[in-house]
């Protein structure tokens, strides 16, 4: 087993502890809100990215148990906006990095099986050019692997919440959880990534959002590969396809089925997401 797979198959065994961790016996998120000097609780908001600063403050103490238990270090990202969250550098051979980015997103509502999806990371300038040092902490290159730690949860009902509530750390058991139902997954980002992108105004990877094929690596990129992967998105935005089968007009790519004409590659091989069907109620 090589080095990748070795790191890989542990991190995907060390996820399945998490959810346990960060649980109460009846699946809600142990943590309930911000506490002050005088004692005074205020509930977190349902924002996912304050759930997800939470969480990775919350579970940093057992990645670091995860990185000296095989072998590692951990090197935070030096900024905010920087790639990755986390990067694993082997302690006897620098040489050796991977990248672990945390991702957080909830289940849908009256959608049975399927997420709000993830973001997978920028497809911009460090993506594209493997020895950049912009935005990234180290070049994406240095990496053996790139791999999402995934969390998915379920959002309380709003009803049950009030962001404006202030408690006494005496009405600690009567707080309302903002999530519960949290769900941890380790995989490599090509292996989950859809052919879209994650959001509409920047330049990021979007990943599957059936639950299912997020568990299980089955991504739009699974029959394809990696180097598949690597290509379309380098390219996604960026290079010039006929309009319509036209030998005369060119647009920007934007679909996987474009770049693998393009390409002269069977177009079969994608794999196809699950439909997103509405919860027959």
């Amino acid at each position: 087993m090589t080095e990748k797979e070795q790191f890989i198959k542990k991190l995907k065994e060390f996820t399945e502890t998490l959810t346990k961790y960060v649980s109460t016996h009846e699946g809600d998120w142990t943590i309930k809100g911000f506490i002050d000097i005088e004692k005074q609780i205020y509930t977190i908001s349902s924002d996912t990215k304050i759930i997800s600063k939470i969480l990775e403050i919350q579970l940093f103490s057992k990645f670091k148990e995860f990185a000296q238990e095989n072998g590692y270090k951990i090197v935070l990202a030096e900024k905010q906006n920087w790639y990755p969250d986390l990067s694993f550098v082997k302690i006897d051979d620098e040489t050796i990095k991977f990248a672990v980015d945390i991702k957080t997103t909830y289940k849908l509502d009256g959608y049975n099986g399927f997420c709000n999806g993830f973001t997978l990371g920028s497809h911009g300038e460090y993506f594209r050019t493997r020895t950049s040092s912009k935005n990234i902490q180290f070049p994406y290159a240095e990496y053996a692997a790139h791999i999402c730690l995934g969390i998915l949860y379920t959002r309380a009902i709003s009803a049950d919440i009030d962001e404006t509530e202030i408690l006494k750390l005496s009405n600690l058991d009567t707080i309302k959880s903002v999530i519960k139902d949290l769900i941890f997954f380790a995989e490599e980002k090509w292996k989950i990534s859809s052919d879209r992108g994650g959001s509409g105004n920047t330049a990021n990877i979007g990943s599957i959002d059936c639950i299912e094929d997020l568990l299980n690596g089955y991504g739009v990129f699974k029959n394809l590969g990696e180097e598949v992967f690597d290509a379309y998105w380098i390219n996604q935005g960026v290079l010039q396809v006929p309009k319509n089968n036209s030998t005369t007009e060119y647009k920007k790519l934007t679909k996987l089925t474009e770049f693998l004409k393009f390409t002269n590659k069977d177009i079969s091989l994608i794999n196809q997401p699950k439909p997103k069907k509405k919860t027959k109620k």
